[in-house]
């Protein structure tokens, strides 16, 4: 959707992948846990404790939701949380606009110390009624512990932005997501809202179950996903644990200086609009933004002159993804790859060739 530079937030949508693990020390909890069903919960959880970061927080820094910039092809995001503890260990993102048409955007985020990633990719379809802008997500993430060789499929919510008729929008989030791991336990996250007559903002219910036995409910967790939730034994009916959003610190995300960053990384790229967009100066960030537009579509067409296209640098299209489908099998999860440009993995000998080629430079030794 085309918006007005003045309700154009400073922030591209390719930096969203990184409120995936803000809270570092919940992304990796589940791989200290040796007992297959609480591993299913602690992943429940910290699924539960990204969406207030992935979904609420810019409407509290900004004051009411404002539209990301639109990525272009190749667009990068690129950082770390770092841990002064030692006991979690540095947490990477790489983020990697892979589409344009349609948009999309693919992610890996990893943990080198306890051996987790996280990698997906999403676009977004939004349709316009009444007074409400409905955003469908596309796409799926794929949570990965080495440790016990487990998975487990995400799916994405829905959501609908309300307010607008007050001028202060924000997001709520609607329908259901499914957790489907690979030991068999399936999670159901339900999202509601507040009404008319009753109901609070941001709820939800959810519940983890065994697909060996779906009718013996394990845990149920519910509350606010902006605020605190409560999770609870169904089969003791006791609380055993409490999450509360709003006073949970996050991990600052860190990345490298401006004049460190590649021509394709976000905060240089869209330097100049981000600036104008802050100062209020509409007419640059129209200037600006039309600019950087202009230079892509010209891109775009010297390619397809010359019959080749753009090489995504960390990530790969592929036919099947089997890991995908034997989770997708078992939760009746279908792929849209027509809707993603193509079903998107992370290429780890793509991403150890930018690194060799980094170290080479720098005379640094890659990792192992």
């Amino acid at each position: 959707m085309t918006a007005p530079p003045f309700i154009l937030s400073s922030t591209s949508l390719v930096e969203y992948s990184g409120y995936w693990a803000e809270h570092p020390a919940l992304f990796v909890a589940p791989a200290r846990e040796q007992d297959p069903e609480k591993r299913a919960l602690a992943v429940l959880k910290w699924f539960l404790s990204t969406l207030k970061q992935q979904y609420s927080s810019r409407n509290e820094k900004l004051g009411s939701e404002k539209k990301p910039l639109n990525p272009f092809l190749g667009e990068l995001f690129l950082g770390k949380w770092e841990d002064k503890t030692g006991e979690i260990g540095d947490t990477v993102l790489i983020s990697e606009q892979v589409s344009h048409h349609p948009p999309v955007t693919a992610y890996s985020i990893f943990n080198e110390k306890h051996k987790v990633r996280l990698e997906g990719y999403n676009g977004q379809r939004a349709s316009f009624s009444g007074r409400t802008i409905t955003v469908k997500q596309i796409g799926h993430a794929k949570y990965h512990l080495d440790s016990f060789n487990e998975d487990y499929l995400i799916t994405l919510p829905s959501l609908h932005i309300e307010g607008l008729v007050y001028g202060s929008p924000y997001v709520e989030l609607n329908k259901s997501t499914l957790i489907q791991s690979s030991t068999g336990y399936l999670a159901k996250i339900d999202y509601s809202g507040k009404g008319w007559l009753s109901g609070k903002k941001n709820s939800f219910t959810a519940t983890l179950i065994k697909d060996s036995n779906p009718s013996q409910v394990l845990y149920t967790i519910d509350g606010q996903w902006t605020g605190d939730f409560t999770i609870r034994d169904a089969r003791t009916k006791k609380d055993i644990d409490t999450y509360n959003a709003k006073t949970n610190q996050i991990t600052p995300l860190v990345i490298p200086p401006i004049e460190a960053q590649g021509p394709l990384e976000t905060r240089r790229a869209w330097g100049k609009v981000a600036a104008a967009i802050e100062k209020g100066d509409y007419e640059i960030t129209g200037a600006e933004k039309s600019k950087i537009e202009n230079e892509q579509r010209e891109m775009r067409k010297k390619e397809k002159e010359e019959g080749r296209e753009w090489q995504r640098r960390y990530f790969t299209k592929v036919e099947v993804d089997d890991k995908f489908q034997r989770l997708a099998d078992k939760a009746g999860v279908v792929a849209e790859p027509e809707k993603t440009g193509g079903i998107w993995v992370f290429d780890r000998e793509k991403y150890l060739k930018v690194k060799a080629e980094e170290g080479a430079a720098n005379s640094v030794p890659v990792p192992e």
